[in-house]
């Protein structure tokens, strides 16, 4: 690759910090939109004299929002570039936490979250569009790698920080936190982002072939194959984030504080999966690493389900599903990676569905897990089992390691 293709490999150590710093807080944005009012619900629902369940609307039009903001921002961004799409959806998103803050019931904050969701989907998608736009091959990896950690981190932060902020103001104050949050971003991005496509790289056809667009990529084996491993990955994912609570909490009585300990060291153990995969690629390839780490999802979930099945104590299922966890960390930038690696002429559209089938699975899986689990580890080690079971299919049925080429170093 030549550096003019690719002139991320021109920057310097602090520009590339600042990149890392920008791009991250703009990938958090979404997690923080969606998890730091969650420790608000009873307020909110008292506060707007309406049910528990009226609430939960607001947090599923977040995410509807943030789905379809992706399909949307992310094309927008091929067609006139990724700085004023990036910068436009921050402040309205800036705007819509406001509103939120002033929401007079829960219709009109039902309608701002969604509004909230739809901009937060630039900070994601136009994050991972603008690295493939500046780097190429292995450098591109390192680079998701490090936006991998932050990403993974700020949903184990946000309810966190949420629970924190509400011992000193009320729940419209977390919208005003959050609106802050936004503000500061889109300075940031004012100031340190440059424009990252230049014209004559961007499409020309506009909306119209927009179904055109999205119909080739979809049909693209590889490409449809690492979009369905990065679902059914997160899908598991998800899994455990919506099966925890009730598993450890309530079959297994941890104290909030047991965990919350339990939550933050499986966070370092995604940590620490995001940057073992950046440091192993440059021995093995990413494929493989997909390959080992997908392996490893299934084993994790066999031994959560056979512990269960086996009644066979708490530590063989807390310690495979921190393996479980490490390797979902070990799998996304990889995925982002060979995904994003031969579509950058419209890199915006390739991350926007790539995000869009996370949320599509997340969808799906978590009210499975609600249903499941019981009494025991074996309903959410099951869905977690399916998930790697279908993301390994994918993998070897689509992907095909074998088949993938090499990214340049």
């Amino acid at each position: 690759m030549t550096a003019s293709a690719h002139p991320g490999e021109l920057l310097t150590r602090g520009h590339r910090l600042r990149y890392v710093f920008i791009l991250g807080a703009l990938t958090a944005l979404g997690p923080f939109t969606i998890d730091l009012y969650l420790p608000a619900f009873p307020a909110v629902a008292a506060a707007l004299h309406t049910s528990e369940s009226a609430v939960q609307i607001t947090l599923a039009a977040t995410t509807i929002g943030l789905a379809v903001g992706q399909l949307v921002v992310g094309p927008w961004s091929d067609v006139i570039g990724r700085r004023r799409p990036l910068i436009v959806a921050t402040l309205v998103h800036v705007l819509a936490s406001l509103a939120c803050a002033f929401a007079p019931n829960v219709e009109a904050l039902t309608v701002f979250r969604f509004l909230m969701g739809a901009a937060a989907a630039a900070g994601g998608v136009v994050s991972l569009a603008l690295v493939r736009d500046l780097f190429s091959g292995l450098p591109m990896l390192r680079m998701l790698s490090r936006l991998g950690m932050v990403n993974g981190l700020a949903p184990i932060v946000a309810p966190i920080l949420g629970s924190q902020l509400l011992q000193w103001i009320d729940w419209r104050g977390i919208f005003v936190v959050l609106a802050a949050y936004g503000a500061v971003i889109a300075l940031a991005s004012v100031i340190g982002v440059r424009e990252t496509l230049p014209v004559g790289n961007r499409i020309q056809s506009g909306i119209r072939a927009l179904p055109g667009r999205m119909g080739r990529l979809l049909r693209d084996r590889r490409y449809l194959g690492l979009a369905l491993v990065g679902g059914f990955v997160w899908g598991g994912e998800f899994a455990y984030l919506a099966g925890s609570p009730f598993l450890f909490q309530g079959v297994y009585a941890f104290s909030v504080a047991q965990y919350g300990l339990l939550f933050s060291v499986n966070a370092l153990g995604f940590v620490l999966g995001t940057q073992l995969g950046a440091r192993l690629a440059g021995r093995l390839a990413p494929q493989w690493l997909l390959a080992l780490s997908t392996t490893v999802l299934v084993v994790a979930a066999l031994v959560i389900c056979a512990a269960a099945i086996g009644g066979w104590g708490l530590p063989l299922v807390v310690v495979p599903l921190w393996f479980s966890i490490m390797a979902v960390g070990v799998c996304i930038p990889c995925v982002q990676g060979l995904a994003l690696a031969p579509h950058g002429a419209e890199s915006g559209l390739a991350a926007s569905l790539l995000g869009a089938m996370n949320f599509t699975v997340a969808g799906i899986v978590t009210p499975l897990v609600g249903v499941f689990v019981t009494g025991d580890a074996l309903g959410m080690g099951a869905v977690m089992l399916a998930c790697a079971v279908f993301a390994s299919a994918a993998l070897w049925g689509l992907v095909r390691p074998r088949s993938v080429p090499a990214l340049a170093r």
